[in-house]
């Protein structure tokens, strides 16, 4: 019996947290990929139902719904990656010219370059002295590295990725635009807008669940925001759609 108890005691250690577990705690490092994917997913939702409601307010068969929003997920999905794309290059190619010129002032100045890092430090609670002696030894260490995460504040973590996003978006903008094509597809047609709005709000509410997890955010309030911005979409896109009145 004593050895069984010495086996099951053994056999599950207790897990002390290490300094990368803790890391592993924050959802920062998240942030790019997910607030691409959170945009793709809400526009698709949202930008492909409005549509939808706006033809079914104003049609009285169901082939132009499904035409405009089989257009309208496509468009939009590619749509998306490409601005997604063309942004966040805009962004990355900001930054490669800021680490440029930054690398040009550390060869031509770089003794104001230390004194602005050292002032960086102090400004951020330092004392003078210390300021200037962490300055120091980071320079020697990296000195470029230095001033694009404290100067620039350009970081692993922070610094874009063109591909990454514009695959995200436009993946979670098809994901989004999948559930009011299904609707279309399945729904009584006279009951078509009040079928796209209420499974519109339900998915809204489940994105906005999962990306407050993802991310480690309050559940309730992405919830409300992601709700309400939906309903006033779709609300207008109705709204347009009953006041044209044209028969498609």
């Amino acid at each position: 019996m004593h050895t069984s108890n010495t086996i099951t005691m053994t056999s599950h250690p207790s897990r002390k947290p290490t300094l990368d577990n803790y890391l592993d705690n924050h959802y920062v490092h998240r942030s790019n990929w997910l607030r691409a994917a959170v945009l793709g997913a809400n526009d698709g939702i949202i930008s492909v139902s409005s549509l939808a409601i706006g033809v079914a307010a104003a049609s009285t068969s169901r082939d132009p719904i499904l035409l405009a929003t089989m257009a309208s997920l496509v468009a939009g999905a590619l749509s998306m990656a490409a601005g997604e794309y063309v942004s966040v290059s805009s962004q990355t190619d900001i930054e490669k010219s800021d680490i440029a010129r930054e690398a040009e002032e550390l060869a031509e100045m770089p003794e104001m370059e230390l004194q602005m890092l050292a002032k960086i430090y102090e400004s951020r609670g330092l004392k003078e002295e210390t300021a200037m002696l962490v300055a120091k030894e980071l320079t020697a260490k990296d000195a470029l590295a230095a001033h694009v995460r404290d100067e620039l504040g350009i970081t692993e973590m922070s610094q874009a990725n063109p591909i990454q996003a514009a695959l995200a978006s436009g993946a979670a903008f098809t994901a989004g635009a999948v559930l009011p094509l299904l609707v279309t597809l399945l729904a009584p047609l006279s009951y078509m807008e009040y079928y796209l709005y209420v499974f519109t709000i339900i998915s809204l509410i489940v994105l906005g669940v999962v990306s407050a997890k993802t991310g480690g955010a309050p559940i309730g309030k992405a919830i409300i925001r992601i709700v309400i911005w939906g309903t006033i979409a779709m609300g207008l896109s109705a709204l347009v759609g009953y006041l044209f009145g044209v028969q498609v």
